[in-house]
């Protein structure tokens, strides 16, 4: 594995290794001798804001050895109109490795490919993959192997968490059902293309969240909607996960959010915090999972 662009492009294989190195790095966070990242700088470029990706790659990143340059537009020429592939091109030969939260797909790939280092896409509106890895991380800690199990989406299932979510439907054998008004699911385009029956997608929020292992959320307006903020929550306002609906999903299942959460719209205050617990692990396995990736990424 030379980057991690998106989980599209991982194998069954890479993301089992992901996987379980990084329930190996939580086991034994703090006494591992091994720092491959020492004598070695990697570069955080964010164009949008972050909480949890800016801190656990930081924290990462620090404790296999590295040293870590934070990075955004307004510190770069990148803010002043240079090209994409000119700034990798400088990048690549100062840094070691390179993680970019950004808008367009095609950037964190142009970056790839003329920087010629490790990299690492820590969100774009098109995927969000260490999400979605810290997120199987945490439901094979709570539940077991995800094989067979079925993870229902609610909300705005055309956003970046839901399409990456897809994607390790198509890689693994469990079941996504992605509940959503019609004008908020996933492209046609790209359901044909993940060439999988493992994923479903509806408007019918009881039948997707009957039965299932694990119900998940995410916010109505993510970065770069605001303008259509008040629009969408009309839209999407009754796709919420709320007592009602937790009590239609299987006994025991877990209630997830990538926060920041918005209590009262995509998910109650009473539901989140009645599973704070889950939540805040998928939080917490952020560094985990993502200092697996970059151990992974060391060795190449």
């Amino acid at each position: 594995m030379k980057n991690l662009l998106s989980i599209e492009a991982l194998t069954p294989a890479c993301i089992e290794a992901i996987l379980d190195l990084a329930v190996k790095m939580k086991s034994m966070r703090g006494c591992l001798d091994a720092h491959p990242l020492k004598h070695k700088c990697w570069a955080l470029i964010f164009t949008k804001s972050s909480t949890r990706t800016r801190v656990s790659f930081e924290v990462g990143i620090r404790e296999l050895g590295g040293d870590v340059l934070f990075l955004n537009p307004n510190d770069i020429q990148l803010g002043r109109g240079e090209p994409i592939k000119d700034t990798a091109r400088v990048l690549g030969r100062m840094i070691h490795g390179a993680v970019i939260r950004t808008f367009a797909q095609s950037d964190v790939e142009e970056f790839a490919q003329y920087s010629g280092l490790p990299t690492i896409n820590a969100l774009t509106d098109q995927e969000h993959p260490c999400q979605i890895l810290a997120d199987l991380q945490t439901i094979r800690e709570k539940l077991g192997r995800i094989e067979g199990k079925v993870v229902t989406f609610v909300g705005d299932g055309a956003c970046n968490v839901p399409v990456s979510w897809m994607w390790a439907a198509a890689r693994l054998d469990f079941q996504l059902r992605i509940a959503a008004p019609k004008q908020y699911q996933p492209d046609a385009a790209l359901l044909a293309r993940l060439r999988t029956k493992n994923v479903t997608v509806t408007e019918d929020l009881d039948a997707a969240a009957d039965g299932a292992d694990v119900l998940y959320t995410d916010v109505w307006v993510s970065m770069g909607k605001e303008d259509e903020a008040a629009y969408r929550m009309a839209q999407l306002g009754s796709y919420q996960i709320n007592s009602a609906l937790v009590a239609k999903a299987k006994p025991g299942a877990l209630v997830m959010h990538c926060l920041p959460a918005y209590r009262g719209k995509e998910i109650t205050d009473e539901v989140m915090e009645a599973h704070a617990n889950t939540i805040f692990t998928q939080a917490e396995n952020r560094l985990h999972a993502q200092k697996a990736i970059l151990s992974l990424l060391a060795r190449h």
